[in-house]
């Protein structure tokens, strides 16, 4: 990440924390208070980006999109679930049946 972009993300997540809405002007006051030089059009992209979310709550959420689903199924197997084995039988067989929809396999 340039300089440009992490001063811009810290002053994005100090605004944040502080419950201050994160605007171009905002960002860019933070950052010349850290005397550093950043170019008003990374702060702009930032804010627009920014615009309307809750930053925190991006932060807390960063891993509920496809990887939440692993934790939960991890569980159910340490716990000792008969369903580990029949979902690793699964993921094979679709493994096969992917080489066998192109027409060709490896070896053949």
């Amino acid at each position: 990440m340039s300089a440009p972009e992490l001063a811009s993300s810290y002053a994005a997540l100090i605004l944040a924390d502080d419950g201050v809405e994160v605007t171009a002007d905002k960002l860019q006051s933070l950052i010349k208070a850290a005397n550093v030089e950043v170019e008003p059009i990374w702060t702009s992209i930032f804010a627009q980006a920014l615009a309307g979310k809750d930053i925190k709550d991006l932060l807390v959420n960063v891993s509920s999109g496809s990887g939440a689903a692993a934790p939960a199924a991890g569980g159910a197997a340490a716990a000792g679930g008969a369903d580990a084995p029949a979902a690793e039988e699964k993921k094979e067989e679709e493994k096969e049946e992917s080489d066998e929809d192109m027409g060709f396999g490896l070896f053949d």
